[in-house]
Protein backbone atom coordinates (compact mmCIF):
# COMPACT_ATOMS: atom_id res chain seq x y z
CA UNK A 1 0.00 0.00 0.00
CA UNK A 2 1.23 2.98 -0.43
CA UNK A 3 2.21 5.37 2.14
CA UNK A 4 -0.35 8.61 2.38
CA UNK A 5 1.06 12.49 1.74
CA UNK A 6 0.81 14.88 4.87
CA UNK A 7 -1.06 18.39 2.99
CA UNK A 8 -0.86 21.32 4.27
CA UNK A 9 -3.37 23.65 2.70
CA UNK A 10 -2.76 27.70 3.52
CA UNK A 11 -4.56 30.97 2.39
CA UNK A 12 -5.61 33.97 2.59
CA UNK A 13 -9.07 34.82 4.91
CA UNK A 14 -11.61 34.76 1.96
CA UNK A 15 -9.46 32.49 -0.34
CA UNK A 16 -11.76 29.34 -0.20
CA UNK A 17 -9.84 26.75 1.60
CA UNK A 18 -12.70 24.93 3.54
CA UNK A 19 -14.63 24.74 0.76
CA UNK A 20 -11.88 23.19 -1.21
CA UNK A 21 -11.32 21.13 2.20
CA UNK A 22 -14.84 20.12 1.90
CA UNK A 23 -14.87 18.83 -1.84
CA UNK A 24 -11.91 16.89 -1.84
CA UNK A 25 -12.66 14.86 1.80
CA UNK A 26 -16.37 14.44 -0.01
CA UNK A 27 -15.11 13.25 -3.71
CA UNK A 28 -11.74 11.47 -2.68
CA UNK A 29 -12.14 8.70 -0.31
CA UNK A 30 -8.35 9.01 0.63
CA UNK A 31 -8.33 12.40 2.15
CA UNK A 32 -8.94 12.47 5.56
CA UNK A 33 -8.69 16.08 7.33
CA UNK A 34 -6.80 16.15 10.69
CA UNK A 35 -8.82 15.70 13.99
CA UNK A 36 -6.65 18.29 16.53
CA UNK A 37 -6.71 17.45 20.39
CA UNK A 38 -8.08 19.95 22.25
CA UNK A 39 -8.76 20.99 26.35
CA UNK A 40 -11.94 22.56 25.37
CA UNK A 41 -15.15 21.12 26.40
CA UNK A 42 -17.09 19.60 23.51
CA UNK A 43 -20.17 21.70 22.06
CA UNK A 44 -23.38 20.83 21.83
CA UNK A 45 -23.28 17.71 18.85
CA UNK A 46 -19.68 17.51 18.55
CA UNK A 47 -18.37 14.07 19.11
CA UNK A 48 -14.68 12.87 20.20
CA UNK A 49 -12.59 11.48 17.72
CA UNK A 50 -14.74 12.94 15.18
CA UNK A 51 -14.17 16.47 15.78
CA UNK A 52 -11.81 16.40 18.29
CA UNK A 53 -10.07 14.30 20.30
CA UNK A 54 -10.92 15.96 23.57
CA UNK A 55 -9.06 15.57 26.94
CA UNK A 56 -7.80 17.75 30.39
CA UNK A 57 -5.37 20.08 30.14
CA UNK A 58 -2.78 17.62 33.02
CA UNK A 59 -3.52 14.87 29.43
CA UNK A 60 -2.22 17.33 26.91
CA UNK A 61 0.88 18.54 28.76
CA UNK A 62 1.83 14.75 29.28
CA UNK A 63 1.64 14.60 25.50
CA UNK A 64 3.15 17.80 24.57
CA UNK A 65 6.22 16.19 27.32
CA UNK A 66 6.30 13.01 25.36
CA UNK A 67 6.45 14.86 21.79
CA UNK A 68 3.15 13.21 20.89
CA UNK A 69 2.02 16.27 18.61
CA UNK A 70 3.01 17.62 15.27
CA UNK A 71 2.47 21.46 16.25
CA UNK A 72 0.23 23.13 19.46
CA UNK A 73 -0.90 26.31 19.90
CA UNK A 74 -2.99 28.19 23.28
CA UNK A 75 -6.07 30.14 22.45
CA UNK A 76 -8.21 32.06 24.67
CA UNK A 77 -6.91 29.44 27.46
CA UNK A 78 -7.82 26.60 25.86
CA UNK A 79 -4.94 24.14 24.40
CA UNK A 80 -4.94 23.08 20.79
CA UNK A 81 -3.17 20.53 18.86
CA UNK A 82 -1.95 17.80 15.79
CA UNK A 83 -2.02 14.35 16.96
CA UNK A 84 1.02 12.51 15.71
CA UNK A 85 -0.30 8.88 16.23
CA UNK A 86 -3.42 9.69 14.46
CA UNK A 87 -1.53 12.07 11.51
CA UNK A 88 1.20 8.41 11.35
CA UNK A 89 -1.66 6.15 11.28
CA UNK A 90 -3.50 7.78 8.48
CA UNK A 91 -0.82 8.24 6.37
CA UNK A 92 0.36 4.66 6.88
CA UNK A 93 -2.88 3.45 5.67
CA UNK A 94 -2.44 5.47 2.43
CA UNK A 95 -4.55 8.56 3.25
CA UNK A 96 -3.44 12.11 2.42
CA UNK A 97 -4.19 13.91 5.45
CA UNK A 98 -4.93 17.51 5.07
CA UNK A 99 -4.05 19.99 8.14
CA UNK A 100 -5.75 23.52 7.37
CA UNK A 101 -2.88 25.38 9.05
CA UNK A 102 -1.79 29.21 8.96
CA UNK A 103 2.21 29.85 7.62
CA UNK A 104 4.16 29.77 10.69
CA UNK A 105 2.69 26.25 11.72
CA UNK A 106 3.39 25.37 8.11
CA UNK A 107 6.37 26.24 7.88
CA UNK A 108 7.15 23.77 11.53
CA UNK A 109 5.70 21.16 9.53
CA UNK A 110 7.76 21.70 7.14
CA UNK A 111 10.79 21.11 9.26
CA UNK A 112 9.45 17.93 10.73
CA UNK A 113 8.16 16.40 8.18
CA UNK A 114 10.19 17.43 4.83
CA UNK A 115 8.45 15.23 2.51
CA UNK A 116 5.05 17.03 3.27
CA UNK A 117 3.11 18.97 0.50
CA UNK A 118 2.49 22.59 1.34
CA UNK A 119 -0.25 24.19 -0.76
CA UNK A 120 -0.97 28.13 -0.63
CA UNK A 121 -4.32 28.59 -2.08
CA UNK A 122 -5.21 31.98 -3.33
CA UNK A 123 -7.60 33.74 -5.80
CA UNK A 124 -7.05 35.14 -8.95
CA UNK A 125 -6.23 38.80 -7.94
CA UNK A 126 -6.69 41.28 -4.71
CA UNK A 127 -9.26 42.64 -6.22
CA UNK A 128 -11.46 39.28 -6.28
CA UNK A 129 -10.49 38.64 -2.99
CA UNK A 130 -11.70 41.78 -1.46
CA UNK A 131 -15.18 41.14 -3.35
CA UNK A 132 -15.14 37.52 -1.79
CA UNK A 133 -15.17 38.98 1.48
CA UNK A 134 -17.11 41.91 0.83
CA UNK A 135 -19.54 39.52 -0.53
CA UNK A 136 -19.83 37.14 2.84
CA UNK A 137 -22.12 40.00 4.04
CA UNK A 138 -21.55 39.03 7.79
CA UNK A 139 -18.20 41.91 8.10
CA UNK A 140 -17.69 45.34 9.25
CA UNK A 141 -15.71 47.36 6.55
CA UNK A 142 -12.49 47.14 9.03
CA UNK A 143 -13.20 43.75 9.53
CA UNK A 144 -12.55 43.30 6.05
CA UNK A 145 -9.63 45.89 5.48
CA UNK A 146 -7.72 44.12 8.87
CA UNK A 147 -8.06 40.92 6.75
CA UNK A 148 -6.46 42.26 3.62
CA UNK A 149 -4.25 43.78 5.16
CA UNK A 150 -3.18 40.54 6.83
CA UNK A 151 -3.07 39.48 3.77
CA UNK A 152 -0.95 41.37 2.45
CA UNK A 153 1.48 39.89 5.37
CA UNK A 154 1.27 36.59 4.90
CA UNK A 155 1.90 36.97 0.81
CA UNK A 156 5.23 37.50 2.12
CA UNK A 157 5.61 33.93 2.96
CA UNK A 158 4.54 32.38 -0.12
CA UNK A 159 7.34 31.38 -1.37
CA UNK A 160 7.79 28.81 1.58
CA UNK A 161 4.90 26.88 -0.60
CA UNK A 162 5.60 24.10 -2.51
CA UNK A 163 2.64 24.74 -5.14
CA UNK A 164 0.25 27.56 -5.29
CA UNK A 165 -3.16 26.47 -6.38
CA UNK A 166 -5.35 29.98 -7.75
CA UNK A 167 -8.51 29.16 -6.79
CA UNK A 168 -10.85 30.88 -9.41
CA UNK A 169 -13.31 27.79 -10.13
CA UNK A 170 -13.96 25.77 -7.58
CA UNK A 171 -14.22 22.67 -9.85
CA UNK A 172 -10.78 22.99 -11.49
CA UNK A 173 -8.99 23.66 -7.81
CA UNK A 174 -10.24 20.65 -6.88
CA UNK A 175 -8.99 18.93 -10.06
CA UNK A 176 -5.31 20.75 -9.54
CA UNK A 177 -5.16 19.70 -6.30
CA UNK A 178 -5.77 16.23 -6.79
CA UNK A 179 -3.14 16.39 -9.49
CA UNK A 180 -0.52 18.07 -7.41
CA UNK A 181 -1.19 15.37 -4.85
CA UNK A 182 -0.62 12.17 -6.85
CA UNK A 183 2.24 13.89 -9.09
CA UNK A 184 3.69 14.67 -5.53
CA UNK A 185 3.94 10.67 -4.89
CA UNK A 186 6.50 9.91 -7.39
CA UNK A 187 8.94 12.84 -6.52
CA UNK A 188 12.31 11.84 -4.88
CA UNK A 189 11.74 12.54 -1.46
CA UNK A 190 8.73 9.93 -1.44
CA UNK A 191 10.00 7.27 -3.15
CA UNK A 192 13.11 6.66 -1.00
CA UNK A 193 11.91 3.14 -0.74
CA UNK A 194 12.04 2.20 -4.24
CA UNK A 195 15.17 4.42 -5.00
CA UNK A 196 17.16 1.97 -2.48
CA UNK A 197 16.16 -1.27 -3.73
CA UNK A 198 16.85 0.10 -7.32
CA UNK A 199 19.99 0.95 -6.30
CA UNK A 200 20.58 -2.12 -3.94
CA UNK A 201 19.16 -4.72 -6.97
CA UNK A 202 21.78 -2.71 -9.70
CA UNK A 203 24.87 -2.77 -8.24
CA UNK A 204 25.03 -6.52 -8.76
CA UNK A 205 25.41 -5.57 -12.24
CA UNK A 206 28.80 -3.42 -11.21
CA UNK A 207 30.35 -6.43 -9.70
Amino acid sequence: MKKGILMVISGFSGAGKGTLVKRLLAEHEDYVLSVSMTTRKPREGERDGVDYFFTDRETFEKTIAEGGLIEYASYVGNYYGTPKAYVEDQLSKGNNVILEIEIQGARNIKKIYPDSLLLFVTPPSAAELERRLKGRGTETDDVIAGRLARAAEESLGIDDYDYIVVNDDLDTCVETVDALVEAARSQPIRMKELIGQLREELEAYRK
